[in-house]
């Protein structure tokens, strides 16, 4: 089942330019030249029920303000938007009740109260009966360990602990779709992956179609399964997480490790050279020629270990960026 269609989305910004001095802004009042920002340009991509999306991109790529479109808050320029069967610029309460964001740089809770407070607010915002909220509160904290932490001011929480708190003040009503933006950012090694462990648990037990952006390598590699990647506004990537290496250049990483000492002169037979010292090196092949370089590279060198790896995410989507860029 569909859950969001988008077809040639397009978003831009009026902005002007002042120079410095009292004469360049009485001017500026007169003679104002107008800018056009194109944040973001005829995208076009489809998500289904239950998917668990990585929507990642630069900054300045365009991610926010898509989602911002995805949620109502931004009216598109061109194009057209079909969230859950509502064009989300209506803003009609219902369409609002079946979704959900989460800011990891903005918070719902209020400050000064307990989170439990906020938590009951939604409750009566989104207009969820009470049995239906005792069993979804039960479920989210437990989860998510934080019992302990329910009736303490928000203020005096630590970061972590305020984290899960605004995922379960988001998800109380059960939406349908969740954004997630930023959700594990400055949280420690092990706050992110109790973070990441709920997110996919609640995605495989509930169905809730996610769409995550983040900076953090972990999170996308850990819970989604597709890609979408967007840079200067426009769509340069849309498909599996595992197939990237396919819309590259298809090359693996040979890594080696040696008994005795190797000279950087007898690995120079072998084209790409990533890293290399007394006792290691790293090596970039293409797909095809691995199997005959492995058996030349184990018939002539003293390697006590090989492996072979694709080229890790984070390099692949750096270099789709700077192709992008480069056209």
């Amino acid at each position: 089942m569909e859950i969001i269609a988008v077809k040639e989305l397009s978003k831009s910004f009026e902005y002007y330019t002042k120079e410095l001095g009292v004469r360049n802004s009485i001017k500026n009042l007169l003679f104002r030249k107008t800018l056009i920002k194109e944040a973001v340009r005829d995208i076009s991509f489809r998500i289904d029920q239950g998917e668990f999306v990585a929507f990642l991109g630069p900054n300045g790529a365009g991610k926010t303000t898509t989602l911002k479109m995805l949620s109502g808050i931004l009216h598109p320029t061109s194009g057209s938007v079909s969230v859950m069967g509502y064009n989300p610029s209506e803003r009609k309460n219902e369409f609002k009740r079946k979704f959900a964001i989460v800011m990891g740089q903005k918070s719902q809770l209020w400050w000064d109260l307990p989170a439990i407070e906020s938590i009951l607010l939604n409750k009566y915002i989104y207009q969820v009966e009470d049995v239906a909220y005792r069993k979804s509160l039960d479920e989210l904290t437990e989860l998510l360990q934080v019992h302990h932490v329910m009736n303490v001011q928000v203020r005096r929480l630590s970061l972590g602990e305020r984290m899960k708190l605004e995922l379960i003040a988001s998800l109380i009503h059960k939406p349908q779709l969740l954004f997630l933006d930023e959700p594990t950012i400055g949280l420690d090694i092990e706050t992110q992956k109790k973070v990441r462990d709920f997110l996919k648990y609640y995605n495989e037990q509930h169905k809730t179609t996610i769409v995550l952006t983040s900076h953090y390598m972990k999170d996308i590699e850990d819970l989604c399964s597709r890609l979408i990647l967007i840079s200067d506004g426009q769509l340069i990537y849309d498909g599996n997480l595992k197939e990237m290496n396919g819309a590259m250049n298809q090359t693996k990483v040979i890594k080696l490790k040696f008994t005795e000492r190797v000279k950087l002169e007898q690995l120079q037979t072998y084209a790409g050279i990533r890293h290399a010292e007394d006792y290691q090196a790293t090596l970039e092949i293409p797909k095809e020629q691995v199997n005959a370089v492995s058996r030349e590279l184990l018939a002539r060198l003293p390697i006590e270990d090989i492996l072979i790896e694709d080229i890790p995410v984070e390099e692949m989507i750096v270099s789709m960026y700077q192709r992008k860029r480069a056209q």
